[in-house]
């Protein structure tokens, strides 16, 4: 334990040197270090510790996930598509009639009753089907209830997420809470309305003809022709009415999923977005567009036209512009909805908070202080208990404060209030080991042993012990950053840091100094 080969040392300087090289841009104001970010190459260490919620500041919302409506609609569908199915397999029914959980009809003859079950649960594999003489009744179970809202919610977490991360947003929280419930945390972020229509808006786009043959009066009188619809522009007048309504044609439309790109741009001087088809949507919007030449096509957004523009001639590219009298800031936020993806269900939002960057500031300080004051309560310690020693061992804590800092840097870990009381419980637990070794090493000069044979012994039977209590306490910390949420996956990653810091400079870089002290002075006693 006193023989270090060369390439230990290297890795072991090369490990510390990089540990401030990586902790250094933490003590720069982050104005210094994004730009540095951006003049630099990126593996020149320059990146800072992203500040969780609590400390700088942001947006707190739960949204609702309605997953209602979305079995409504399904089951709307299976009630659409039940006659045909029953007719093309020539069973006869009556009294076909849908429920708020499933649909039902009663069959004229009881021996199709097998049959029907099998069409039934082709329809929906997740309907649970019963027959009860001539009644045939399907409903969705609790288990595919829960698997619906289950489904929901993880499409909804990455639509949201993807939203979120397109804005620049660093680390935000986004996670389910409970069975129908998505906690949205965004750090930094001063604008919370901006966040709720970002999220907020369900994002499904379609394209359709407008029908030129309904007069929009008749259609406001509620005289409308099978295969219309009606909808009303996005812009409002001041009095918060539409300032004009369309009649669209509900055949064929050319849903938004195509789409696999999305840019704000300019055209004539104005905002605008531009769109690409992927090459099944540019296929069918060439078709579209070469046999409507001169008709309207509506850019409806989840119930609203954007844009109605007249088709002056075929688009065969698969790309196009969308005009609505934007501004900068509107078409890039319908841009970046549109990149992301439409949410499969509507989000309502149930909690909303807006923390402000004072009080992370005075957290961030209440940190400070009580950081620095158990350091200096344990470097103190050390000094006074150890000697030379106990300095050795000081020497090494300030390098596993800048190896936490350097890890959570290099990771782009989030730094909760929780995470800085993992800091400083590190700083107690970072001389544990130095303590075992020392007493041990006192130990075994009270036996009478020399100065190298004690410090070997004191090293090699107090390594067996260090990482066994070390360990322990990972495993804890692995398990609250695998079973916690939030603010515990926080401090569970600071302590794991400050663990495996703390076994390196205490098993390897005190060891080393020690070492060196110890063969450049070759001592008769040992100062402890």
């Amino acid at each position: 334990m006193v023989h270090f080969a060369p390439w230990k040392v290297v890795v072991i300087l090369a490990v510390t040197v990089l540990g401030v090289l990586y902790a250094l841009p933490n003590l720069l104001p982050r104005e210094t270090t994004e730009s540095w970010q951006e003049a630099l190459p990126g593996w020149v260490p320059g990146r800072q510790v992203n500040l969780g919620l609590d400390l700088q500041g942001g947006v707190h919302l739960l949204w609702q996930v309605d997953w209602e409506p979305v079995l409504e609609t399904r089951l709307e569908a299976t009630f659409s598509a039940l006659p045909q199915a029953l007719r093309e397999a020539d069973i006869g029914y009556v009294d076909r009639a849908m429920t708020a959980d499933g649909v039902g009809f009663r069959l004229l003859d009881t021996a199709h009753a097998d049959r029907a079950r099998d069409i039934l649960e082709e329809l929906d594999e997740n309907l649970e089907v019963t027959v009860d003489g001539d009644q045939v009744v399907a409903r969705y179970g609790e288990d595919a209830l829960s698997q619906l809202r289950q489904q929901l919610v993880a499409q909804s977490i990455e639509i949201v997420r993807r939203r979120i991360d397109e804005t620049g947003t660093r680390e935000p929280n986004i996670q389910a809470q409970g069975e129908d419930r998505i906690l949205t945390q965004v750090p930094g972020e001063d604008d919370p309305q901006r966040i709720k229509d970002l999220v907020g808006t369900t994002a499904a786009m379609t394209f359709q003809l407008v029908d030129e043959e309904t007069s929009v009066a008749d259609a406001l009188q509620g005289r409308l022709p099978p295969g219309s619809e009606l909808f009303p522009d996005y812009e409002v007048t001041e009095a918060g009415e539409p300032v004009a309504y369309y009649v669209v044609r509900r055949r064929n439309p050319l849903e938004g999923d195509h789409l696999v790109d999305a840019q704000p741009t300019f055209q004539d001087g104005r905002p605008v977005v531009s769109f690409r088809f992927d090459s099944v949507g540019a296929s069918r919007f060439a078709d579209i567009t070469s046999e409507n030449v001169g008709r309207r096509f509506a850019i409806i957004l989840d119930g609203e036209v954007i844009s109605a523009p007249v088709i002056r001639s075929a688009i065969l590219g698969g790309a196009g512009i969308i005009e609505g009298g934007f501004t900068v800031q509107t078409a890039t936020d319908l841009a970046l909805l549109l990149r992301a993806g439409a949410l499969p269900a509507n989000l309502t939002v149930l909690e909303e908070r807006s923390v402000g960057p004072g009080l992370g500031a005075d957290s961030i300080e209440a940190g400070k202080t009580a950081a620095l004051i158990g350091l200096i309560g344990v470097l103190v310690f050390m000094g006074i208990s150890y000697g030379l020693f106990g300095l050795m061992a000081n020497i090494a804590l300030l390098f596993n404060l800048s190896l936490i800092l350097a890890g959570l840097s290099a990771l782009q870990a989030t730094l909760t209030l929780p995470g800085i009381a993992g800091i400083v419980l590190t700083v107690g637990m970072a001389v544990d080991a130095n303590v075992l070794i020392f007493e041990r090493i006192r130990e075994e000069i009270r036996q009478g042993r020399s100065p190298i044979s004690a410090i070997d012994a004191g090293y090699s039977r107090a390594l067996t012990t260090i990482i066994d209590s070390n360990v322990t306490t990972l495993i804890a910390a692995i398990l609250l950053f695998a079973l916690g949420s939030g603010p515990i996956k926080g401090f569970a990653v600071t302590l794991s840091i400050g663990i495996l810091s703390s076994m390196f400079t205490a098993i390897m870089l005190t060891r080393l100094m020690v070492v060196t002290w110890l063969r450049r002075t070759r001592p008769k006693t040992i100062p402890i």
